[in-house]
């Protein structure tokens, strides 16, 4: 299996008719993803590649009611009425990829979802990648050869793989090739995106990687700023978390910078209390993670971890 979507999962992209949305949706459909509708309000009736467009969520799943996740593609502020109308649709995923999403209309769309039981991954998520099985979102840029299935012949595990979760779609993306480079299938690689406030978090996340077999093991790549990465430490505690989990935290150059100064994405903006690399190395070592010094060093601990023997 992987977490969230998987081969029984089928889309619909709101802002399907942008740039972006018809972008993506080539994508999605190049990697053999099954892109049912699409949503632009005013423009319902027109096709997009094969794919017709409604003028409302409810519509198109009155048209497809096997639909069961959305895309978001639309402007920072269209997003909440956007995911507003996907949740009130009883969507039970829905991605989204705009940045920039107002701190208010994202603490409002993730009220609605809890209220609704709907998961959203985002703002400003690159997307999700189950390798072999299905992809949402712009991970990749379009180009899946770089992320590895479980059960390939190439691979180094019997059987399974490593979930790959990151704050930034870019690490993501390069954590996985180096997986892919070093013959390590991925069952999930999920950039949850770096905003202050976001819809699906690390530690909202650990009871889906505990309970998926397939998943042998955890990479999260995560940086200074917020309290997610403690918030995750304090979760594998309570929860007895007992998969291997290999953490790297980036943001030793921004520790550098004044307290209060935003780096990188807008979530990383370290204060006196919390947010600094050392205090999250420090909670997610108690917790029992496996703290990685670079990117690099992250092969070397899984394959000890999971007693592979690279020579092997």
């Amino acid at each position: 299996m992987a977490i969230l979507i998987n081969e029984n999962t089928k889309f619909l992209i709101q802002g399907i008719t942008g740039k972006e949305g018809m972008r993506v949706l080539q994508w999605m459909q190049k990697n053999g993803a099954p892109v049912l509708a699409g949503v632009t309000p005013g423009k319902g009736g027109q096709q997009v590649e094969g794919v017709t467009v409604y003028n409302s969520v409810a519509e198109a799943l009155n048209f497809h009611p096997e639909i069961n996740a959305s895309s978001i593609y639309a402007p920072p502020k269209s997003v909440l009425e956007a995911a507003r109308e996907a949740i009130e649709a009883r969507m039970p995923l829905i991605h989204c990829i705009a940045e920039g999403v107002p701190t208010a209309d994202t603490a409002a769309i993730i009220e609605l979802a809890r209220a609704a039981e709907v998961r959203v991954v985002g703002p400003s998520s690159i997307g999700i990648v189950s390798p072999g099985k299905s992809v949402v979102g712009s991970m990749g840029g379009g180009n899946l050869s770089q992320f590895m299935s479980p059960g390939s012949d190439l691979a180094i595990m019997p059987e399974g793989g490593v979930a790959v979760i990151a704050k930034s779609g870019g690490m993501a993306n390069t954590i996985a090739n180096l997986f892919t480079e070093s013959r390590i299938p991925q069952t999930t690689v999920l950039g949850i995106g770096g905003d202050r406030l976001i819809g699906t978090t690390f530690a909202d996340l650990l009871p889906d990687l505990a309970s998926d077999d397939e998943t042998k093991a955890v990479v999260i790549i995560g940086e200074i700023g917020g309290t997610y990465e403690e918030n995750l430490a304090e979760a594998m505690m309570s929860s007895k978390f007992s998969k291997p989990l290999v953490a790297f935290i980036s943001g030793i150059f921004a520790e550098t910078l004044p307290q209060g100064v935003a780096f990188g994405h807008a979530g990383a903006i370290v204060s006196k209390s919390s947010g600094t690399r050392e205090g999250k190395i420090t909670a997610l070592t108690q917790a029992g993670a496996i703290i990685a010094a670079t990117p690099t060093d992250i092969v070397a601990h899984l394959l000890k971890a999971l007693n592979i023997n690279i020579g092997e």
